[in-house]
């Protein structure tokens, strides 16, 4: 990764990149704000009986969550990497997959084929199924990439397989699965649609009932920055267990790759068992409850003026808050990617303040801080808009720095002596080169956007509808086949993007540049390829 000598950007750029840091900011600090200004009623709401509740369910239900993901993603990347099981390509795509089905839209499944389901224990189950792909993909790179000497070495010693793997594979393995399952605690904290479904009484669930419910939303606020608070101590507990020992090689010569254990017999059977039990209840068991649901409501009637709106109206809030992410994004990720220094540093990780922030939040901060201050833009498609751009904008300026940083900035420095100014020498080389990575993170937050749900009930404009709402609103009266169009409409509209993503991250750049020792540094390929998924 190059960076440039110099500790100081343009003024310009600088200025940019922090007004873009305080606004992604701005919607938390105000929340904090707001509570600090209760006073006593803040303390009051604090101490309550039902905060307590509130906070051990949602810390039982992450554990439940983590715990879950982790027992379905340990044995399905061990046997996918670890072992010669036949068909291993097919289910390595498949376990990829069930990211693609938000997990409000699962439990709309799961529960329209078992009405009876409801509790922590039935939403742990379906958040556990649709989030174990987080801790299996780094996983299952982890395990395939490791090198054979060290368990060599310990076999040689007279360990058993079980031994091995507890005092060699795991403690290198930990890191990938540590931060999988980071991001499982994060997306448990935040999910809204899941638990409301399931009527558990986590962050927020609560938060949203008191922001309808009642006229003083202290109460709402209160929780949402206890929320904050657990997700930062989730964030520094999973750095803390990580630690700092080294878990690379550092012998001579080249590592050796693991050789696959074959499987025969019995082990066979019970690999592909386990292998169709979790892809079935992952992905099949949705898609089918959905198709089923879809056929079953032919009779009833459906509004397809309804449909196409709530389709235009997802596709529009989520591509405007796309543009602004990538807005905000792109100063950002350019001053991260070119200049060092403590400040630039700072400004990096302030810009990444809203990451794994829950909608809810972000959407209860807008309501307080548009009331407050603009109430023209309460209930308007820009703010929601933004509220888009605060909650996923960090994942296009990881995209916008890893592009930039891949492009030599020598390049812009020849650029200028051709005589080309700052700007246009930028954009004729780095700006041109990083696009294709830059474009991808839009495509990222639009994906994303498109399954945003309680910031969107929160803050969308009245009888404006997206695709979540439709099928959040008939979700809540138990209407599941005229909830079936929407859910499958949702799948399929957010697969346009996610396909896009995908061919733009696995085509191959036409050349390459060179760098400043002589190494070949792909251009677009590279920043391609570093966009965060």
């Amino acid at each position: 990764m190059n960076r440039t000598t110099s500790r100081r950007p343009p003024l310009a750029l600088l200025v940019s990149a922090v007004v873009g840091v305080v606004v992604l900011a701005l919607p938390l600090v105000y929340l904090f704000v707001r509570v600090l200004d209760a006073g006593d009623a803040a303390w009051a709401a604090l101490w309550r009986t039902r905060t307590l509740d509130t906070l051990l369910t949602s810390v039982l239900l992450v554990a439940l969550v983590a715990v879950g993901a982790l027992v379905l993603a340990a044995p399905t990347a061990w046997l996918l990497s670890r072992t010669r099981i036949p068909f291993s390509r097919t289910f390595m795509v498949l376990t990829a997959l069930p990211l693609a089905v938000p997990s409000y839209v699962a439990a709309y499944a799961w529960i329209a084929l078992f009405p009876g389901m409801e509790g922590i224990w039935a939403a742990a189950l379906v958040m556990s199924l649709c989030t174990f792909p987080y801790v299996c993909i780094p996983l299952l790179a982890t395990l395939r990439s490791m090198d054979e000497g060290p368990e060599q070495v310990a076999r040689s010693m007279g360990l058993t397989r079980g031994a091995v793997i507890r005092r060699v594979v795991a403690p290198m393995a930990w890191p990938a699965a540590g931060a999988g399952l980071l991001l499982v605690a994060l997306y448990t904290l935040a999910e809204f649609g899941t638990v409301s479904i399931f009527r558990v009484d986590a962050f927020t669930r609560v938060i949203y009932a008191s922001y309808r419910a009642s006229f003083d939303r202290t109460a709402a606020a209160v929780l949402a920055v206890l929320l904050v608070v657990l997700a930062l101590a989730l964030v520094a507990a999973e750095a803390r267990a990580r630690g700092r020992a080294a878990r690379w090689r550092i012998g001579p010569g080249t590592g050796r790759p693991v050789d696959p254990i074959p499987l025969s017999g019995v082990g066979r059977a019970l690999g592909l068992t386990w292998l169709l039990l979790v892809t079935g209840l992952a992905l099949a068991l949705p898609l089918g409850s959905i198709a089923y649901q879809l056929m079953s409501s032919q009779r009833r009637a459906f509004d397809p003026s309804a449909f196409v709106g709530a389709v235009a109206g997802s596709v529009t809030s989520s591509t405007m808050g796309a543009v602004l992410a990538l807005l905000i994004a792109i100063p950002i990720g350019v001053v991260a990617a070119r200049y060092t220094g403590r400040w630039m540093r700072s400004l990096e990780a302030g810009a990444f303040v809203s990451h794994g922030l829950p909608g809810v939040v972000v959407g209860l901060s807008l309501v307080f801080l548009t009331l407050a201050v603009l109430p023209a833009a309460y209930q308007t498609l820009a703010t929601l808009a933004f509220a888009y751009a605060v909650l996923f904008a960090p994942k296009a300026i990881g995209a916008t720095r890893s592009s930039v940083a891949a492009v030599p900035p020598e390049l812009e420095s020849v650029a200028r002596s051709l005589g080309r100014g700052p700007l246009a020498a930028w954009w004729t080389t780095t700006g041109r080169l990083a696009w294709p990575g830059v474009a991808a993170g839009g495509l990222l937050v639009l994906l994303t956007a498109m399954k945003e749900l309680p910031a969107t009930l929160m803050l969308r404009p009245t009888g404006f509808e997206t695709l979540a709402t439709r099928l959040w609103s008939r979700t809540e009266v138990e209407a599941f086949g005229a909830a079936a169009p929407y859910a499958l409409g949702l799948i399929a509209l957010a697969a346009v993007p996610a396909w896009l993503l995908s061919r733009w991250l696995g085509s191959r750049s036409p050349g390459s540049v060179t760098g400043e020792d002589g190494d070949m540094v792909p251009s677009s390929a590279t920043a391609r390829a570093e966009v965060p998924a």
